[in-house]
C-alpha cells in the first residue's frame, strides 16, 4: 500500500546494522560490541520514554525498544545515535495490519525510517517534524510487527530536543467471531459494514453524523484520504471535530480513511460513523442514510436494535 520515500545519504551505521539483522541471533555470542542493546528507560508494553544522555560516550550501540500494544507512544529526549523500535502487537491472527504514526508538533532531534525488505525508507524528517506533521500510515506484511528506526540528527549543543510520536495499528480485516462490539470497533474498514456492524456502530462510535460529501482528497505520500463533509445533523461526537462556520453557517468537518479504501465522492445523504484517532475523525461505517433507516426500522420492529437512535 505504501508509497515509500527513499533516503539518500543514510549514516553508515544503519545500513551495516540492517545487513547484520538476518544473522544477528547467531552472531550475538561472538560479537565483541553488541550493536543492539535494551537500555533502561521508563516503559510499559505500550509506551516508552527515555533519553540519549544515558548512553556511554563513544558507544556505537543502537538502543532497541519493544512495544507490544496496538496503540501507544514514544518519547525520546536528547536523541543520540539511533533507536530501533519494534512494534510487536499481540495479534493472534497473521492478517496484515496498517501502522499509523503521528509525530508531536514539537518533534525535533531525529528522523524516522521504516524498515522494509532490509532497507530503510524515510517516514518523517526532522525538518518536516518541526511543523505540524500529518499522520503517516504504512502496511505491515508480517505478524511479527514493524521496525522503525529513529536516527538522531547531529547537534552542536545539548539543548533540549524531543522526538516523540503516537502510534496505532489499524486492522485491514474485520474481526471474526461473535463479539459484535469488537466487530463494530474495527478501524478504517474498507469493505461495507453488514447490518449488525452498522447497528452496533451507531451505539459505540465516537461520532455519528448525517451529511453529504463536499469533496474527497487523496494524499498518496501519507497513504490517506480525506472526506470533507457538510453536516446536516450531529447525533454524537466525542470532541468538536464537526463545527459550525462563523456567523451561523453550515456545519462541516473532515473524516480520514486509508488511501487503499479508494473512497470516491458520491451524491445524496450518508450516515457517517467512526472513531477518533490522534484527535482526528476516522471513517467506520458510512451507509446511505435511506439504507440505514431501512435497516434500523426493521431491527426495531423485531426488537433487535442494540440501542435507541433518534429518527427525527
Amino acid at each position: 500500500m505504501a508509497t515509500e520515500r527513499g533516503s539518500p545519504g543514510l549514516p553508515a551505521l544503519l545500513p551495516s546494522l540492517l545487513a547484520l539483522l538476518p544473522s544477528l541471533p547467531a552472531l550475538l555470542p561472538s560479537l565483541p560490541l553488541l550493536l543492539l542493546l535494551s537500555r533502561p528507560g521508563s516503559a510499559d508494553r505500550c509506551s516508552w520514554r527515555g533519553s540519549g544522555l544515558s548512553w556511554e560516550p563513544g558507544s556505537r550501540a543502537v538502543e532497541q525498544v519493544h512495544l507490544r500494544c496496538t496503540e501507544g507512544s514514544l518519547e525520546w529526549m536528547y536523541p543520540a545515535r539511533a533507536l530501533r523500535v519494534l512494534l510487536e502487537p499481540n495479534v493472534a491472527s497473521g492478517q496484515h495490519t496498517t501502522v499509523c504514526i503521528k509525530p508531536a508538533s514539537d518533534f525535533q532531534g531525529a528522523s524516522i525510517y521504516v524498515e522494509r525488505s532490509g532497507q530503510l525508507h524515510l517516514v518523517v524528517s526532522e525538518a518536516e517534524g518541526a511543523r505540524s506533521q500529518p499522520v503517516s500510515c504504512f502496511s505491515s506484511h508480517s505478524p511479527q510487527g514493524v521496525a522503525l528506526f529513529l536516527q538522531a540528527s547531529p547537534q552542536r549543543d545539548i539543548s533540549r530536543r524531543t522526538a516523540s510520536f503516537q502510534y496505532k495499528l489499524l486492522s485491514n480485516q474485520s474481526t471474526a467471531g461473535p463479539d459484535f462490539k469488537k466487530m463494530a470497533l474495527v478501524e478504517a474498514m474498507c469493505r461495507p459494514c453488514d447490518n449488525m456492524e452498522l447497528l452496533m456502530a451507531i451505539c459505540s462510535s465516537d461520532f455519528v453524523v448525517k451529511g453529504s460529501i463536499r469533496n474527497v482528497s487523496h494524499d498518496s505520500e501519507n497513504h490517506m484520504s480525506q472526506v470533507d463533509v457538510s453536516v446536516q445533523k450531529v447525533y454524537r461526537q466525542k470532541n468538536r471535530i464537526f463545527q459550525q462556520e462563523e456567523g451561523g453557517g453550515e456545519w462541516r468537518g473532515p473524516i480520514r480513511t486509508l488511501l487503499q479504501c479508494k473512497v470516491k465522492k458520491g451524491g445524496g445523504d450518508f450516515l457517517f460513523t467512526g472513531n477518533e484517532h490522534f484527535g482526528e475523525a476516522w471513517l467506520g461505517c458510512a451507509p446511505r442514510f435511506k439504507d440505514f433507516m431501512l435497516v434500523y426500522q426493521a431491527a426495531r420492529e423485531r426488537g433487535a436494535n442494540p440501542c435507541e437512535f433518534e429518527l427525527n
